[in-house]
């Protein structure tokens, strides 16, 4: 899923030369912290919502004052209209926003995408809504081979859906693994990766679910004399 399939169509920019009292109705008309700022047709940053509350110092005449009277949050905030979602993420993450202008590869505005719309098309992903059960290997970089760990759960019939790795915050040498299958029961493949050395420090299987949900029921059942 690339950025322009995520653009929010009702977003608009507003421009340096409108009000403030604009852009902060517009912002809470669609619970947003950030607006894309255009002059003479260029996009030129993000409007963010506490640069304007900050200076307002309740002062009516403040909210009289041109958008282009207030900082923006840096230009490079933007992503091009063919990268992918995780590099919307990254982008809001970067420069802590919720929202993040897609240009085209000429640089023209093309639109708007927030934060939220991008986790929701992640959460329709096949990879997420697929049935299957998540854990999490922690390695030293230098082991790390995707192939090999696919190899391996392959051998038990399983297929990896998703994977994500992340640097483990105790130990710069080491990084986390976080992999998601299309087996319910993670049992075998567990073990076969500890055979072969893996330490997995957390999983998370629909079984686990089921049977605490059978055990409340048995509780229920207990109780009521069933």
């Amino acid at each position: 899923m690339i950025a322009s399939e995520l653009i929010n169509p009702i977003i608009s920019p507003v421009q340096t030369t409108d009000k403030v009292h604009k852009a902060l109705d517009w912002m809470e008309d669609l619970r947003l912290n950030e607006l894309p700022v255009m002059e003479n047709g260029v996009y030129v940053g993000l409007l963010r919502d506490p640069h304007l509350s900050e200076q307002d110092n309740g002062d009516s005449h403040q909210k009289e004052a041109l958008v282009q009277n207030f900082p923006l949050v840096d230009r490079q905030c933007f992503v091009y209209e063919n990268q992918h979602f995780f590099d919307i993420i990254k982008a809001a993450a970067d420069f802590n926003v919720q929202t993040v202008p897609v240009l085209d590869l000429e640089g023209t505005y093309k639109g708007t995408i927030t934060l939220d719309d991008t986790i929701a098309a992640f959460a329709q992903t096949a990879a997420v809504q697929s049935p299957g059960a998540i854990f999490i290997l922690s390695l030293k970089q230098i082991d790390y081979s995707l192939a090999e760990i696919s190899r391996l759960i392959e051998s038990d019939n399983a297929k990896i859906l998703c994977s994500s790795v992340s640097n483990d915050s105790l130990d710069p040498s080491k990084i986390k693994l976080t992999v998601k299958v299309n087996k319910t029961d993670l049992s075998r493949i567990i073990a076969t990766l500890e055979r072969f050395g893996y330490k997995i420090i957390a999983s998370f299987q629909e079984s686990e679910i089921i049977s605490n949900d059978k055990e409340r029921l048995d509780i229920l059942l207990r109780y009521l004399d069933i």
